[in-house]
């Protein structure tokens, strides 16, 4: 998950378009919402749509360049993009008596692309325990849905102060998920696993999964980590197999790319030595070389860069690279 910030424009005109009879989408929710509901019959939805259009899913590609904005995948590889409520429209799981944040069903800022992974409640296979030795695996359902835990105080109407809620779940267009998330780059077992950040020097890098949000956040608590990404990591699915496969393949490609860098610079050192530097054939070598190498160092940077799927993770591989520069490439 990568950060992205919406700006100062105004959200897409369509989300406040009045239709044929004068109102504007949120207008008739608001309507819809006023009827009294017969005793012993549940309130129905209010079928949102126009979230749905064109001029919406084209802004929120634009801003997240065609990935989903919690897992950074290409969506349109695999199927249409999902829009997806931040603060469910329609229902909160776990609250029977929540009718959803209905009054945040056209809110721009409270949308965001989503692959269906992401987005739809899904059997996925994902680590269950992390260790030196293996990685344990259990099969489970992940995908937000109506999913949307809260710390605080839970808004229950246009009214209400969304500020009190503490939500439990990272938005990239209003978290910095660097300060959440971390991503185990290491050799061998665990490699490509998204992990809930320690906080402070006690945390310990481990990745506690619990099917019950609550347990969840009890236990990355007292592991020391970030609550909001552990359960941020467990709703969205972010250690999905394929997805941590497909981590692991780009580690792989980010980790031979260093080994370029290191054995061409090892050469360019000693081929610079005082009896060498000086022949004109070996300057140009030396020449050859250095542009070799700037040039995979682009190759790395692309991978990093917002456009580039799980960018995030590459960003925080090439930081821990540099870090091993400076260090002499001890670890």
């Amino acid at each position: 998950m990568r950060a992205a910030k919406r700006g100062a424009n105004a959200g897409p005109s369509v989300l406040a378009a009045r239709g044929k009879d004068k109102l504007t989408e949120l207008e008739r929710a608001r309507d819809h919402m006023k009827k009294e509901v017969p005793e012993g019959k549940e309130r129905e939805a209010f079928s949102f749509k126009t979230y749905k259009k064109d001029e919406v899913k084209r802004r929120l590609e634009e801003l997240f360049h065609g990935k989903c904005a919690y897992c950074e995948t290409y969506y349109a590889g695999q199927a249409p993009v999902d829009v997806e409520h931040y603060r469910p429209k329609g229902a909160v799981e776990g609250q029977a008596n929540h009718d959803g944040y209905w009054w945040l069903g056209m809110e721009w800022t409270n949308l965001l692309p989503c692959c269906i992974d992401c987005n739809r409640r899904r059997k996925q296979k994902t680590p269950k325990q992390v260790s030196d030795v293996e990685v344990l695996q259990k099969t489970m359902l992940t995908g937000k849905k109506d999913c949307f835990p809260v710390g605080g105080t839970r808004a229950l109407g246009e009214s209400a102060d969304l500020s009190l809620e503490q939500p439990l779940l990272l938005d990239p267009t209003r978290d910095d998920p660097d300060q959440h998330l971390h991503y185990w780059i290491k050799d061998g077992h665990g490699c490509g696993l998204t992990l809930p950040k320690a906080i402070g020097e006690q945390g310990q890098e481990l990745a506690p999964v619990e099917e019950d949000i609550a347990a969840l956040a009890a236990k990355a608590t007292a592991l020391g980590l970030s609550v909001r990404g552990a359960v941020s990591i467990q709703v969205y699915g972010l250690n999905r197999l394929r997805m941590v496969q497909e981590r692991t393949q780009l580690m792989n490609r980010l980790r031979f790319f260093e080994y370029l860098i290191v054995q061409i610079g090892t050469v360019v050192q000693k081929l610079s030595q005082d009896d060498l530097g000086e022949i004109s054939e070996i300057k140009d070598a030396i020449g050859s070389l250095s542009h070799l190498q700037t040039r995979i160092l682009d190759e790395m940077a692309a991978l990093a860069s917002p456009e580039a799927p799980f960018s995030a993770f590459a960003v925080a591989y090439i930081r821990d690279f540099k870090q091993r520069l400076g260090a002499g490439l001890s670890a």
